[in-house]
């Protein structure tokens, strides 16, 4: 068990689980709704589901180039510590799990499924043909909030889409940070990224765009989800501070994460990637939801 939550990275779930979160709650507040825990569960297991089959086959996928190099031979593949054919059979069965649970949350879900797959497993072969690999990363992971709102609704809403800009933007500019560690390596196998498109300097100054476009958009976002009314009420949302205290910190990570990166200088990208990312996402999630209910 321990080497397959190392295999999928199970820690970074952290990154889209707090926006599923945001996007199950603004939905039930908009609706005028009680939180249904069975619903909330089946939205649980879809991200477990779905992230996992995605990593997992990210990593078969790379098995190769993963085993040259040297940041990833040690990952669980090349390093002979679980087989390619046990990797491939437990994508198989996540991706069966995912579209199995999303029966029990309602028929757009379970019809939409496959396309959510077809994204998410997607992603893994981008980066052998187009340096916007990091931007299907980021519709990947952005799909959890409007996926999470889905289920609780059955239907599209404008909220919903934005919080998933969010995290596409988001996601988007800390993949390139990070992708900036294997820019000589990519450019060694042909494989395509920003850094290697850009270069080390345009990377970090694409990377500032979008996160700045991501924090004007999840103030937009958090403006609007306080002046829509709710079927409860029929009044506007009397979510408060604690709303704004997290989507003020959220922001003020992203630009704490760009001054731990320099153009001469990438010892601290992990610090940048998972921590600082890890943060920011725990915090405005668990705020909002705070908020949601105080």
């Amino acid at each position: 068990m321990k080497n397959y939550l190392s295999l999928i990275k199970f820690s970074h779930t952290i990154f889209a689980l707090p926006f599923a979160l945001v996007g199950f709650f603004l939905a039930n507040y908009l609706e005028g709704k009680t939180p249904d825990v069975v619903v909330l569960l089946c939205i649980l297991l879809c991200m477990v589901f779905a992230r996992s089959a995605a990593m997992a086959f990210n990593r078969y996928l790379d098995r190769d180039i993963d085993a040259l190099n040297p940041r990833t031979v040690v990952r669980e593949i090349p390093a002979g510590v679980i087989s390619a054919k046990s990797a491939l059979a437990f994508v198989i069965v996540n991706s069966l799990a995912f579209i199995a649970t999303t029966w029990f949350i309602n028929f757009l879900c379970f019809a939409l499924s496959p396309v959510a797959l077809l994204v998410v497993l997607g992603y893994s072969y981008t980066k052998r043909f187009t340096a916007l690999c990091h931007f299907v990363l980021g519709l990947g992971l952005a799909l959890a909030p409007i996926g999470a709102y889905l289920a609780v609704t059955g239907r599209f809403d404008t909220l919903p889409i934005l919080y998933s800009l969010v995290v596409l933007l988001w996601v988007s500019g800390f993949d390139i940070i990070y992708a900036l560690q294997d820019e000589e390596f990519d450019k060694s196998l042909n494989l395509n990224s920003v850094p290697v498109w850009l270069g080390r300097r345009g990377a970090l100054q694409l990377s500032n765009v979008l996160h700045l476009i991501c924090g004007l958009v999840i103030f937009y976002a958090v403006w609007s989800v306080n002046s829509v009314p709710s079927n409860s009420s029929g009044e506007a949302s009397d979510f408060g501070i604690l709303h704004w205290i997290g989507v003020s910190v959220f922001i003020g990570l992203l630009i704490y994460q760009h001054t731990l990166v320099k153009v001469n200088d990438l010892s601290k990208v992990n610090v940048a990637f998972f921590t600082t990312n890890g943060v920011a996402s725990v915090i405005y999630g668990s705020l909002f939801i705070l908020d949601f209910f105080f």
